[in-house]
């Protein structure tokens, strides 16, 4: 939820609360609306009304820079994902930035460092996905990433395991067939090993 006030170009009042219907399907009501006084409404209504000027976006309690720079640091030093004020900072940092940057103090700064942990979380990440990868894991327990994060590895991932798991077959198949035959099979297996960690 986020807050609003009145916008600078006319008055927004509206006495009765209105009825929204939510992802879920159900009705939900927001306001009622009075002029100069904020309410906390859904984001993508936030970002309607400021659209059309009638409202100015009063940004999260996190979007501000030494909250931001704190959950920097925090993440440079930690070799784990850091939870973050909210599973979606970079999406409504987007929204916000795209419609009301003149509502956000020091603007420029917060983009900046919002940018500077999406970039160190994906680096992370890239790390992370890499040593799965080379200790021939089988599954991964990554707390605290975000939907974004998460999506920005999916065409990846899926991709390079069954490159392995294709490469591991072939290379299992081959080893029986060699056993089968009476060959040395143990340069076969160490250069499997060897291929398999680049």
């Amino acid at each position: 939820m986020f807050s609003i006030h009145e916008g600078r170009h006319g008055c927004f009042d509206v006495n009765l609360p209105w009825e929204l219907i939510n992802s879920t399907g159900s009705v939900c009501s927001v306001g009622p609306f009075r002029a100069g006084l904020p309410v906390h409404i859904p984001l993508w209504l936030a970002v309607h009304l400021r659209r059309q000027r009638k409202c100015r976006i009063v940004p999260p309690q996190w979007m501000d820079v030494d909250t931001l720079e704190e959950i920097k640091e925090e993440e440079k030093r930690s070799k784990f994902f850091t939870k973050m004020p909210s599973d979606n900072y970079m999406v409504e940092a987007q929204l916000i930035f795209g419609c009301a940057a003149e509502d956000i103090p020091r603007c420029d700064e917060i983009r900046t460092i919002i940018k500077d942990i999406f970039d160190i979380r994906e680096s992370k990440l890239r790390t992370s996905v890499d040593a799965f990868i080379k200790g021939e894991g089988t599954y991964a327990k990554l707390d605290n990433l975000t939907l974004l994060e998460m999506h920005a590895i999916r065409p990846i991932l899926p991709h390079a395991l069954d490159h392995i798991s294709r490469y591991q077959r072939v290379a299992s198949a081959t080893q029986r067939d060699m056993s089968s035959l009476g060959l040395n099979t143990s340069n076969l297996s160490s250069s499997y090993h060897s291929q398999s960690r680049i």
